[in-house]
């Protein structure tokens, strides 16, 4: 048994490069809305930047002295958080397995993250802008997720619809907890928690208030999960 097996709280959020609705990149804001999430795994967005080697715009000193939490290492170079802006937190008292980095197809540059948590299959995503692409890049998560036996697909979608686009995740059960896009007013559920077989979300929501309202454009989701 896995500290995991027990049930635990996953949550998504795009942290837009850690720049808030005032324009400011205000770290340390970021780092206390994740404090206030009471998760044990978090799959963030847009957690480095764009251009170059793609700085981190979380430091991970910071995070270590701030948070309860260690980032999986998912970097492939020596300056970056994640990949492609996908980066995983969890808990210190977790251990992580095997990480493989997914290219997804489409005219943008995506990808995902799987890591192997406990007998969990995670993969943390970023689709893209055109539905067209998000239905490719699903099925390649979905191509990746073959065989495993518990997964979560946890990130931001980008779709706008309650439905369209999401048929490659069969087998799924796809919550959006919420609006969590725009922040300073939330009227689209772009991002999303999907549990496959063996697991089910006991309780799931959108964090509103407090620094969550401005920290990013988005607004952080969370999933209580147990095994089904």
């Amino acid at each position: 048994m896995t500290a995991l097996d027990k049930g635990f709280r996953i949550a998504s959020y795009n942290i837009r490069k850690a720049k808030g609705l005032d324009r400011k990149r205000d770290q340390l804001r970021i780092l206390q809305v994740i404090n206030g999430l009471d998760a044990d795994v978090i799959a963030l967005q847009e957690a480095d930047h764009r251009l170059g080697q793609r700085p981190s715009a979380l430091c991970p000193s910071l995070i270590a002295a701030e948070t309860d939490f260690a980032v999986v290492p998912a970097a492939r170079n020596e300056v970056s958080l994640g990949w492609h802006g996908n980066a995983v937190l969890i808990r210190n008292d977790l251990h992580h397995g095997s990480i493989t980095h997914i290219a997804l197809p489409g005219l943008e540059p995506r990808g995902a993250l799987r890591v192997e948590l406990g007998g969990i299959s995670l993969i943390a995503t970023h689709l893209g802008l055109m539905r067209r692409h998000r239905i490719h890049q699903l099925r390649a998560i979905a191509k990746q997720l073959t065989g495993a036996k518990r997964s979560i697909v946890a990130g931001d979608f980008n779709e706008w619809s309650p439905k369209k686009g999401l048929d490659a995740l069969q087998g799924f059960e796809i919550h959006a907890p919420g609006h969590s896009f725009h922040a300073a007013r939330p009227i689209a559920a772009l991002d999303r928690i999907a549990v496959s077989d063996g697991l089910t979300v006991t309780a799931a929501g959108v964090v509103k208030d407090g620094p969550a309202k401005r920290a990013s454009d988005h607004l952080p989701i969370w999933a209580d999960i147990a095994p089904a």
